[in-house]
């Protein structure tokens, strides 16, 4: 038997589907988190370690920290 894996398709709307309130049952909005995985070389990897070392800081703290800087929250319209 072949077990084929499905995909949920993209949103129509992404700023829509981004911004829609969580779905009753589902964790609090303002405790949920998301992994978000990103593929860099083993070098910038090592750099980033480095970083938020010297910096006395784990590094999803350091890169939460720095997207929140580049990525704050808007009063709803685009930053």
């Amino acid at each position: 038997m072949t077990s084929k894996r499905i995909f949920a398709a993209r949103p129509g709307d992404a700023e829509r589907w981004v911004k829609a309130p969580v779905p009753k049952g589902r964790a609090d909005a303002r405790i949920f988190t998301a992994r978000l995985t990103i593929d860099v070389t083993p070098a910038l990897r090592g750099r980033i370690k480095i970083a938020a070392f010297a910096r006395g800081l784990t590094v999803a703290d350091m890169l939460r920290e720095l997207l929140e800087r580049h990525f704050p929250e808007t009063d709803g319209g685009q930053p």
